[in-house]
């Protein structure tokens, strides 16, 4: 059987191989499935796929740096892209993580302005980006996509406030635990509170990414990162193999800082 990666989206599954034409890649049926471009119709799809390019990255390469213009808006197809910025002491700290399904840069697109962050492939990486002129031409022909636009960016600005809110009102503990009960496929939520769970599921959770890479997400330092997990693994509430942690009960875990 042939090697590739899947894209699983709600509507639609489509598997990648490494060595496939990405000229063979169906953008408009891509589009399609993100909440974005849902509404849009087979014509209207079409017009705007014009306007994409389909580019893969290797791991380690750079997707956009601080400086460069910034004419498009991205989706993470397949792998990950790592969202970060460089402090004036070399730091570096990770803003997000987008995984396949997530875009990102769609607000700053619209202010021509350059990049303010950097994004690198943390895998290799197959990414989609809708310039802002595709953009602007459906906005111009529906206001309806720039409603739906708006609603996205606040999605992402809710999000953004959300970390900083956890950043300031929760403990590093609480941090983690919420990291790996949202870190499930259908959340993408990131680092939050801990969340509210009641019954008592057992869950799987994989890191996609180093243990230094998450602790820069959440704000603490990798060995205050592996401390948690450590203390969580002592108390009977993970279990850890290498990448791969088992969560017994979810609730259990939630509850966890609160007692």
């Amino acid at each position: 059987m042939m090697k590739g990666d899947w894209i699983l989206l709600p509507g639609l599954i489509l598997r990648i191989i490494p060595t496939m034409d990405i000229q063979q890649f169906d953008i408009p049926r891509y589009l399609a499935a993100l909440p974005l471009f849902q509404e849009m119709t087979p014509a209207e799809l079409q017009r705007l796929a014009s306007g994409c390019r389909l580019r893969r990255y290797a791991r380690g390469e750079c997707v956009f740096r601080v400086g460069m213009p910034c004419e498009e808006f991205h989706v993470t197809v397949t792998g990950q892209v790592k969202l970060f910025a460089i402090s004036p002491a070399g730091q570096e700290k990770v803003i997000e993580l987008a995984g396949p399904g997530v875009s990102f840069a769609e607000a700053l697109m619209f202010t021509d302005r350059p990049y303010i962050i950097n994004a690198q492939a943390l895998a290799d990486a197959l990414v989609l980006s809708v310039s802002k002129a595709a953009v602007v031409r459906e906005i111009e022909a529906d206001p309806r996509f720039a409603m739906h636009m708006l609603a996205g960016i606040s999605l992402r600005l809710h999000g953004l406030v959300h970390d900083v809110q956890a950043y300031s009102l929760h403990s590093g503990m609480q941090r983690v635990i919420g990291y790996l009960l949202h870190s499930l496929p259908e959340d993408n939520a990131g680092a939050s509170a801990t969340p509210p769970c009641q019954a008592a599921v057992a869950l799987n959770v994989s890191l996609p990414v180093s243990k230094a890479t998450i602790a820069s997400r959440l704000s603490i330092t990798p060995e205050y990162f592996s401390r948690v997990l450590h203390e969580l693994e002592t108390a009977g509430l993970i279990r850890i193999d290498k990448r791969d942690i088992h969560i017994p009960d979810a609730a259990r875990l939630a509850s966890h800082t609160l007692q």
